[in-house]
């Protein structure tokens, strides 16, 4: 591979870089910051009032989740072409596993419209509210299933590669199970979110995916022709 061959490879990284950020950015805002200064599950009225006084924040919750969506679904189409040439079969697996999850929460996001619409009535349906709230959550916990799965052929190719160091590619696979893992525990246990196990649990994945953010942001992609395999 030549100079100028090496240097598109590692700005294709860089690109792949600056996408993830603005997915880890949105997401965590979007799914993390606002519900946390908004959402109290125990407590629909409070949750009501807080909406109703900070109803832009709200809504900026929607936007920023809608970003991440969308940036989420070129993400995989670079780190396609990034990691193709590792091995095509589970690029592609990558690719439609992360890809799936896109129009799924898009669709969910109608929830928090609803929830929009309810506050804008003006009207006092608290317990409405938290029915959207909730339907938007269950909406979150499936689609997370897709958040997961896609992590495993991504770290396996990282892994394989050696054009971004091994130990992301580990912690993305175990991010794959950390996901599943909380997927199970809140559709089999009503209690599991109680038990304040679930961002431990996640660590992993968490981990994985801020690093490799990271790595490809700063550093670029490295060439190692030599893990490269014609499949």
């Amino acid at each position: 591979m030549n100079q100028e061959s090496k240097l598109s490879f590692r700005n294709t990284g860089r690109v792949a870089g600056l996408l993830y950020l603005v997915v880890v950015i949105t997401g965590i805002f979007s799914l993390g910051y606002v519900p946390s200064k908004l959402i109290v599950w125990s407590d629909a009225a409070k949750t009501f009032t807080n909406i109703a006084n900070s109803e832009f924040l709200f809504r900026l919750g929607i936007v920023s989740g809608l970003i991440c969506y969308t940036f989420f679904l070129f993400l995989p189409l670079v780190l396609y072409k990034l990691l193709k040439p590792v091995h095509k079969t589970y690029a592609v697996y990558m690719v439609v596993l992360a890809i799936v999850s896109v129009p799924i929460s898009f669709v969910n996001m109608q929830n928090k419209f609803a929830v929009l619409s309810v506050i804008s009535s003006g009207g006092e349906e608290k317990d409405l509210v938290m029915f959207y709230l909730n339907q938007y959550d269950y909406g979150n916990l499936i689609v997370q299933i897709f958040w997961g799965l896609w992590l495993f052929p991504l770290g396996y190719l990282i892994f394989k590669s050696a054009i971004i160091p091994k130990f992301l590619g580990i912690l993305l696979m175990l991010g794959c199970v950390s996901y599943l893992i909380n997927f199970f525990g809140n559709a089999l246990f009503s209690n599991y979110s109680d038990l304040g196990i679930s961002s431990y649990v996640r660590l992993p994945a968490t981990l994985g995916e801020i690093g490799t953010c990271l790595w490809l942001l700063i550093m670029g992609a490295k060439n190692n022709s030599d893990a490269f395999s014609t499949e």
